[in-house]
């Protein structure tokens, strides 16, 4: 999974027709490149690939003093790559560095699903992020049986401490959810990340 492609994904159907100088302003305007791990390099080729795959559609060349601008558009198979990326990334529940900007990029557009489905998902990694805080514990208890060095421990604790802060802040996104925060997309108002009314 791609932090990159989901956003890139994102910001055309929300935008609407857009080119690539357009996509890298919106999300260096968020500061994706820091939290997202998302490289203006990594835009640009995010976008040849995503219309190599059929899931965005070049529409037009734009010629001018500069070089020239593709625009691209969002085909029905990047609206469904988009939620299919969102809903996986959301609901992961790995814990290792490399999910992080993956987590972070579904929370952007978090609001463009339905309130119960949002819920759901995050419940789901929840559920997920319990399992594996209940092995580390086994592994820790476990630890000098398996013959692991001592200093292991440390690692188990990082660990056991930020599944704990996972479970932590997702319980609470769950809660704000069902609390009604957040425009979502089943709501009256149009919320942030849906396409642009034309």
């Amino acid at each position: 999974m791609s932090a990159t492609r989901l956003m890139v994904l994102g910001v055309v159907r929300m935008v609407g027709r857009t080119h690539g100088y357009q996509v890298r302003r919106e999300l260096l305007s968020w500061n994706a490149d820091k939290w997202g791990n998302i490289k203006p390099g990594s835009i640009y080729h995010a976008l040849r690939k995503l219309t190599a795959d059929g899931l965005l559609r070049e529409v037009d060349i734009e010629a001018g003093s500069g070089p020239e601008r593709t625009a691209y558009e969002l085909t029905e198979d990047g609206e469904r790559e988009f939620f299919d990326l969102l809903t996986t990334m959301l609901s992961d529940a790995r814990n290792d560095v490399h999910s992080a900007p993956e987590l972070q990029a579904a929370l952007v557009f978090i609001t463009t699903l339905p309130r119960k489905m949002a819920v759901s998902l995050l419940a789901h990694r929840l559920t997920k992020l319990s399992g594996y805080r209940l092995n580390v514990l086994d592994t820790m208890e476990r630890s000098t049986e398996w013959g692991h060095p001592e200093h292991v421990l440390s690692l188990y604790r990082l660990w056991l401490g930020q599944l704990d802060a996972a479970m932590t802040w997702t319980s609470d996104q769950v809660e704000r959810l069902e609390n009604g925060e957040l425009t979502m997309a089943d709501d009256t108002a149009q919320p942030f990340g849906s396409p642009s009314p034309t």
